[in-house]
């Protein structure tokens, strides 16, 4: 890669939280300008502390971060910051161009009708649904024009137009972009290379290519790991076995038995150092609260009781109110639900989790046994590791978070779930096992997906268009 060309630079970059928990250990990459990549990896692995690393929020125990000479860099982040909820549009854009006085409406309209959003300005920011939010987020990113666009997990809460417009808007983007994404279908349309970070070596590979053919290669290369460190294990068994039958003392003895020593050394050196595949959490069952009678009835915009077993999927585009509706039966506002009917609630942006509480006691509060057995052995079943429990859930990456949520149903036994884009943040891998446990169920479920391929996993479902109810 010519350097002229190269935009950012990571120089046996180190990095850890507290001291203890290591992200990265000698990372080295390199970006080229006007290029698009995707950042992969396991929960937690750290592909939102690049960003974070890139943007100067944090800084690296060594190494160095280079930037080519004048670069600036803008986030899509994953969720507006709390503390701009409360304002309009113009008030939101002009926090990012603090210094621009004049003609900052036109370009306003200019950036959010580049995005395809249609919206008064002077619309709070609250007011917007998730979608429109996502569109927000991207405009918010580009009214400064940056060198470097960071979009981090850009299609959450998109629904299929605006994932297909976005997904144009990065085949034709002339800058360079790092996108972190679970959506795979979505990455293979516009990814140049890909940056794959394992959390168990915290290492970085680099990898040219679109993204399905970079995904094979890792799996080819895993492959050939494996096969060369089986090899070598044998050899070293061996040669073991052979050293201990020599058995004699003799001088001749003795210097072969060192050399065989010296070949076992040689063996183990060049064994690979294994990065581990994305694990797959294993398959699940939320249990469902023993209950006989009424559970909950919608008393608008349609009135309709649900009962164990009901399937409701609420669809309609961006913006129509799917996740108001949702909040709305939530708080009894329009419907009535069973005081003694536990209710498993999954936001798209984590609102039912107090993130200034540790993880563990965020499932100890909501276990009905609060037996810590019974806590642990949740948390492990998706991949949230004892020592993690101690981090507050602020602390945790948001797919980490997702499935912080399932391992809470696990250990609620609700009698109904509400599930709001219950696939966001959530890796790819993940998304069968989910929604096999979801179909399984035996207690109602209310839910609004973009997902197509997760609903169709779920039987039995019935649909309410609020695009053709209202």
């Amino acid at each position: 890669m010519a350097q002229e060309n190269v935009v950012i630079r990571f120089d046996d970059v180190s990095f850890a939280y507290n001291d203890t928990k290591i992200i990265l250990d000698e990372g080295n990459f390199s970006v080229r300008k006007n290029s698009i990549i995707t950042i992969i990896g396991q929960n937690g692995a750290g592909k939102s502390t690049i960003f974070k690393l890139l943007l100067g929020r944090l800084k690296p125990q060594s190494g160095n971060i280079n930037l080519a000479l004048g670069t600036t860099i803008g986030i899509a982040e994953q969720m507006v910051p709390s503390d701009k909820l409360e304002l309009d549009i113009v008030s939101y854009f002009k926090s990012a161009l603090p210094d621009k006085e004049y003609g900052i409406e036109g370009d306003i309209k200019k950036i959010l009708d580049a995005v395809n959003l249609n919206i008064p300005l002077t619309k709070k920011v609250k007011e917007l649904s998730g979608g429109q939010k996502a569109r927000l987020l991207l405009a918010y990113s580009l009214i400064s024009n940056p060198d470097v666009l960071l979009l981090d997990e850009p299609t959450n809460n998109l629904d299929k137009v605006g994932i297909a417009h976005l997904t144009n808007f990065l085949v034709n983007y002339q800058k360079t972009c790092i996108v972190i994404s679970h959506d795979a279908n979505f990455l293979n349309k516009f990814t140049d290379g890909v940056l794959n970070l394992d959390i168990h070596t915290h290492k970085i590979e680099q990898f040219v290519g679109n993204y399905f053919d970079v995904i094979d290669e890792i799996a080819a290369k895993l492959e050939r790991d494996r096969l060369l460190n089986s090899r070598l294990k044998k050899s070293i068994k061996d040669r073991f076995e052979k050293v201990n039958k020599l058995g004699g003392k003799s001088i001749a003895m003795s210097r072969l038995a060192r050399r065989i020593r010296g070949d076992i050394e040689e063996d183990r050196e060049e064994m690979v150092e294994m990065r581990r595949e994305d694990r797959t959490i294993p398959a699940f069952d939320i249990p469902c609260q023993e209950y006989v009678g009424d559970i909950i009835k919608i008393k608008k915009p349609i009135v309709t009781e649900l009962v164990k077993g009901s399937r409701l999927l609420i669809k309609g585009p961006n913006g129509i109110g799917k996740s108001t509706l949702l909040k709305s039966i939530m708080q009894r506002d329009c419907a009535d639900i069973n005081p003694k009917i536990r209710v498993g609630y999954y936001s798209q942006d984590f609102s039912e989790l107090d993130f200034e509480q540790t993880a563990y006691n965020s499932l100890h509060e909501i276990s009905l046994t609060q037996k810590p057995p019974d806590i642990y052995e949740a948390s492990a079943r998706f991949l949230l590791p004892g020592e993690l429990l101690k981090n507050k859930i602020g602390s945790l990456s948001d797919g980490q978070k997702g499935l912080l949520c399932y391992a809470r149903f696990m250990l609620q036994h609700p009698g109904l779930l509400i599930l709001d884009e219950p696939t966001n943040h959530i890796n790819f891998r993940h998304i069968p096992v989910i929604a096999d446990a979801i179909d399984k169920f035996e207690g109602p479920v209310i839910l609004v997906s973009h997902l197509p391929e997760f609903v169709r996993k779920i039987k039995d479902i019935r649909e309410l268009d609020l695009d053709r109810e209202f």
